[in-house]
């Protein structure tokens, strides 16, 4: 990649890319100030905010869990708890109405105690006697964070224990004294786009400074890792290197430090458990004489492997219409989810000596649901837990044991608006160049199709992303319950049909994306559903970059438009926080070359004073260090000062996702849906 460029002569805002600067944080107060005097003030909005944080801050929620040791833990929040509980319970207890649970982290406490605005990002615990955990705090909700050990017996931070301040980390235990560490060491430790490129061996009791070196990446790389799998009998080191979002190289670390690469395409997935290595090719993929299809699910003995031979068992190949969504290892099985047209179907694959693995289905999804499953400890047991969720049907968690039976239900979630009134069906448009596009709708049993529903139109488009059925109380009541029709686009460049469907819209294809999206918004005002007075269209990161081209390219299709947390300068993105680490899927404007197609879909240099665009929303937040909140500040000062009806939000803590609790949360979902009201249709 090249030095910084100089900026484009034409661009009045670059003074705003200063993220935290005073006048600039002032200016974001400001355009606050108007965006919550014209949207969300009314008691409309209120409502709307009240119904959306009473759903995200009910005790009724399923609290979903993760083994850890003998205990379940869980995450979480509520109104007593805004910042959150990282809390524990046993297997008995949890099978209860009202388990008992035990409080290991009070985050709100220890915020209240260290004066941060602390908020939860996880902890890596030590296998196999799991006491000690790592774990990992952000200041407002940012991808940086500070790591401290913490023992689970005492439940306390341990003193003296190992620590790192706060950057974009990658740390992990080795043994209860070593631990691997890639982080900030200082100038020139970290990648282009923003990560480590150094990884080192840290040794409890000595500074970090003098922790000894593992690995070394490059500059241009996306970032670099090490880590030991402690599972009994198989522990194994392990370097990665990520090239960049779609590639990497993975080492097996001996003794002595000694490195040697798996031998697989750059571009595939592997997973690595026990004695088996599983592998995902993105691409076809040549060896021994056999070709394996992108998308395929490949297993291998993973020390056969390493010896050199190439026995290679598939266990999924795709077609035009099935994909692998996931695979999910218990002790003795491997759950394989599978999706057909994005609905999905479970199988339960076991390895059998010397011949093919046995095949057996583990269940469907109900129609135009979403079903999954995963091992709950693929190191002690062949216990699962599985979920069932659609647009009108709650979650349902499962347990089961792979082999004993059907599951029993464990948790109900509740519904939080009246689903009975509302019916799903699935439908595909044609887009342009011919390629059948699927979308789910959801609306009244009783629509009548007038041209004049309220719709709302969502899309992800990027990153091989799957969207899926799924429920959400927040639009059920922000949404639906106010007469409104809800679409999701399953558009190229997400995961819907495996590898082939995200490569359809990368880099010089990236604007299928937005003929996608236009194929559908066409397709329901062909039915009519809706019309573009009534239709408005949300995403959010690529998802904002969607919309933003959606706004600069087909204005003439939409009432409203919502872009969160967005991707919109394609000129700079590489140069602004983590941009550096999409050049595979968008492409590098520093390339004069690629920069000829990039520009195509950079709304931020497509935004002109001579278009009729329709009034539009950017919403962000000033602690996102991934995509930043420079892309939305430039976007709505360029278009406010070429005369175009828009408004602006920035939420000063957050990270990407823009809410660093309920209460933000319910506030930026309700500021997105009372905006799109204002402009396609009133809530009844």
């Amino acid at each position: 990649m090249t030095s910084n460029p100089s900026p484009p002569a034409q661009d009045d805002h670059l003074w705003l890319e200063e993220i935290d600067g005073e006048a600039q944080l002032d200016w974001a107060r400001k355009e606050n100030a108007k965006t919550v005097q014209a949207c969300a003030q009314s008691p409309a909005f209120k409502a709307l905010e009240a119904g959306i944080l009473e759903v995200l801050d009910s005790d009724d929620r399923i609290p979903m869990v993760r083994k850890i040791g003998e205990n379940f833990y869980n995450f979480w929040r509520d109104k007593a708890h805004p910042k959150g509980l990282w809390r524990r319970t046993t297997l008995a207890e949890y099978r209860k109405p009202q388990p008992a649970w035990e409080t290991v982290i009070d985050i709100d406490a220890l915020a209240a105690a260290d004066k941060e605005n602390w908020v939860w990002h996880g902890a890596d615990c030590l296998e196999p006697d799991y006491r000690r955990c790592l774990v990992s705090l952000s200041r407002g909700g940012a991808d940086a964070d500070v790591v401290r050990e913490f023992d689970l017996q005492s439940k306390s931070f341990v003193e003296g224990g190992f620590t790192l301040p706060e950057a974009k980390n990658h740390v992990g235990w080795k043994d209860i004294d070593h631990l691997y560490v890639a982080t900030d060491f200082g100038p020139g430790s970290m990648t282009s786009s923003s990560y480590p490129r150094i990884v080192k061996e840290w040794k409890r009791g000595t500074p970090l400074a003098s922790a000894t070196m593992v690995y070394e990446g490059a500059h241009e790389d996306m970032s670099v890792s090490a880590y030991r799998d402690n599972t009994p009998g198989f522990e194994r080191d392990f370097v990665s290197r990520q090239i960049d979002f779609y590639e990497s190289e993975t080492w097996l670390r001996g003794t002595g430090g000694t490195l040697t690469k798996i031998d697989v395409p750059d571009d595939s997935n592997t997973d690595i458990s026990r004695e088996w290595m599983l592998i995902e090719p993105r691409e076809d993929w040549t060896v021994d004489g056999a070709t394996y299809k992108s998308g395929s699910l490949l297993a291998a003995k993973f020390d056969d492997y390493m010896a050199g031979r190439r026995e290679l068992t598939v266990l999924f190949t795709p077609d035009d219409t099935t994909a692998l969504d996931s695979h999910s290892w218990t002790r003795h099985h491997l759950i394989l989810n599978v999706m057909h047209d994005v609905v999905n179907k479970l199988e339960v694959l076991t390895p059998q000596d010397g011949g093919p693995w046995k095949r057996e289905s583990l269940g469907g999804a109900p129609a135009l649901s979403t079903i999954a499953a995963g091992g709950i400890d693929e190191d002690d047991n062949d216990d699962y837990f599985l979920t069932v969720s659609g647009f009108l049907q709650p979650t349902t968690l499962y347990i089961g044991t792979i082999g004993q039976g059907e599951p029993e239900v464990l948790k109900d979630s509740p519904g939080f608006f009246d689903a009975s009134r509302y019916s799903v069906s699935q439908h595909f448009a044609v887009s342009r160049d011919g390629t059948r596009v699927p979308y789910f709708e959801i609306a009244a049993k009783d629509l009548k199709a007038d041209g004049t529903n309220p719709t709302l139109q969502y899309a992800y488009g990027g990153f091989e992303i799957s969207l899926q059925p799924s429920y959400s109380g927040s639009i059920g009541r922000a949404w639906l319950a106010q007469g409104g029709v809800y679409v999701i686009a399953n558009i190229r460049g997400g995961g819907e049909y495996g590898p082939r469907w995200h490569q359809a819209a990368l880099q010089e294809n990236r604007l299928r994306t937005c003929e996608d999206f236009a194929a559908v918004s066409e397709d329901l005002i062909a039915r009519r559903i809706t019309s573009p007075a009534h239709l408005g269209a949300m995403g959010g990161s690529n998802g904002g970059l969607l919309m933003g081209n959606m706004l600069t390219l087909y204005p003439q299709l939409y009432g409203a438009i919502v872009s969160e947390v967005a991707l919109l300068d394609m000129r700079r993105y590489t140069h602004l926080s983590a941009g550096a680490s999409w050049i595979a899927e968008y492409g590098d404007p520093d390339q004069p070359d690629e920069w000829e197609w990039i520009k195509g879909f950079s709304p931020y240099e497509n935004a002109s004073a001579g278009q009729s665009y329709p009034p539009a929303l950017f919403t962000t937040s000033t602690r996102d260090d991934r995509v930043g909140p420079v892309h939305a500040r430039k976007m709505h000062a360029k278009l406010a000062a070429q005369g175009h009806d828009t408004s602006f939000y920035e939420n000063m803590e957050g990270g990407h996702s823009a809410a660093s609790d309920n209460k933000e949360s319910a506030f930026m979902d309700a500021l997105g849906y009372a905006y799109l009201w204002q402009h396609i249709g009133k809530p009844t």
